[in-house]
C-alpha cells in the first residue's frame, strides 16, 4: 500500500524531483501510520493478501467458469420450448467462518447466472434458483470448497 500511494504521489505530481520524492515518501508514511493506527488497517493482513493471491487467482478462474456453464444452462431452458423452468428458493448452511468469504460466496452465487442470493444470515444462505436443477449441490459448490481452502490457510499462517 506504501508503494501504491507514492505512486499515485508521483503520477498526481506529473514530474519527478529528489525534493518531490521526498516529500511523497513522508506523505506516503504518514498516510500508513494514520491508517494503522485509526482505521484498523494491518501489514499483516496485506501480507496475507499477497500469500493468497495464487488462491485468488484460481477462485476466479473458477468463477468465470462457471459463469460460462450457468450461462449455457439458462440459454438452454430459455430457447428449449419443452423444458419448463421450475423457480425454487434453496435453504443452506456453510461452514465458512470469515465474512470476507461468505461475502464472496454470496457475490460469486449472484454473478452466476440464474442464480441469486437473496440474504445471508450468520452461516446460513437463501438462495433463489431459476430451475432446481441450478439448486443442485449449492452447499457442496466448487466455491464452498475453494474459500474453505483459503480460511484453512489464513489459519495456518496465523491470521
Amino acid at each position: 500500500m506504501f508503494f501504491l500511494i507514492f505512486a499515485v504521489w508521483l503520477i498526481l505530481n506529473g514530474k519527478v524531483t529528489a525534493e518531490i520524492c521526498l516529500f511523497g515518501l513522508g506523505i506516503s508514511a504518514a498516510l500508513i501510520f494514520f491508517m494503522c493506527r485509526f482505521m484498523d488497517y494491518s501489514l499483516k493482513r496485506e501480507l496475507l493478501l499477497f500469500r493468497l493471491a495464487p488462491f485468488l487467482v484460481r477462485y476466479f478462474w473458477v468463477l468465470v467458469e462457471e459463469i460460462v456453464r450457468a450461462n449455457v444452462c439458462v440459454l438452454r431452458i430459455i430457447l428449449s420450448p419443452a423444458m419448463q423452468p421450475e423457480p425454487a428458493f434453496v435453504y443452506f448452511e456453510t461452514s465458512l467462518k470469515g465474512g470476507m468469504a461468505r461475502t464472496l460466496l454470496a457475490n460469486s452465487i449472484t454473478l452466476t447466472p440464474g442464480t441469486i442470493t437473496v440474504s445471508v444470515e450468520g452461516s446460513r444462505f437463501c438462495v433463489h434458483c431459476l430451475d432446481r436443477d441450478l439448486a443442485a449441490g449449492m452447499e457442496e459448490s466448487v466455491f464452498v470448497k475453494l474459500l474453505e481452502e483459503m480460511e484453512a490457510k489464513e489459519k495456518e499462517w496465523g491470521f
